[in-house]
């Protein structure tokens, strides 16, 4: 274990690192499988000498990050807009994307930047923004604030493990993980609860 974390040490020296970051970060908004959250946090937790430099872990995750979430918007705008505007005035594929472009026309920035929180929820909504034609320059704003909030919370799970582990750096790995993972689940229980209460609101 001990050889294959100094191989990965070693890596982390390369500036090559912050290529890969970037591209699992990009990736991650299409193809939600990708671990980019979990390899920030280990290339966090095991930096040492200053070396990958965490401002730039920030800002290249959070580029990384941004592009993904406009490709994504591309293709939900490119492919998806067409079908949504052709469809029948009575169909349900027409009432849902009335309701989605009310909802992302009222909360788009909180939408925006609370999904990336939730497993699929960045690529669900970045499709959904495209698809109902959200406003460019406010998608790009918000994406701006999401992203970055994003990169700065992977990286202090990385450096949380780090320091209280900084002698069992796998505990580290596992603790920022775990902690990502238990915000994840929050979240959803947030958002579960959100829901009962407003259906029960509906009821009365």
């Amino acid at each position: 274990m001990e050889a294959a974390l100094d191989l990965i040490r070693h890596t982390l020296t390369s500036p090559w690192v912050y290529l890969l970051l970037f591209g699992l970060t990009a990736i991650d908004a299409i193809f939600p499988l990708v671990p980019a959250e979990a390899a920030v946090i280990t290339v966090t937790v095991l930096a040492t000498g200053g070396e990958p430099n965490l401002v730039v872990v920030i800002v290249v995750t959070m580029l990384g990050a941004m592009l993904g979430d406009h490709v994504s918007y591309a293709i939900g705008r490119g492919g998806g807009s067409g079908r949504l505007d052709r469809s029948p005035e009575d169909s349900r594929r027409r009432a849902g994307s009335q309701w989605a472009r009310r909802a992302v026309c009222q909360h788009g920035g909180v939408i925006l930047t609370s999904a990336r929180y939730l497993p699929g929820g960045r690529t669900a909504v970045t499709l959904t923004m495209g698809a109902v034609r959200y406003p460019l320059r406010r998608f790009l704003l918000y994406d701006l604030i999401g992203a970055g909030t994003w990169a700065l919370y992977c990286v202090l799970l990385g450096l949380f493990g780090g320091l209280a582990f900084e002698r069992d750096p796998i505990y580290g790995i596992l603790a920022g993980i775990g902690l990502s993972i238990a915000v994840t689940l929050l979240v959803q229980l947030a958002r579960g609860l959100r829901r009962r209460a407003h259906r029960r609101a509906a009821r009365h």
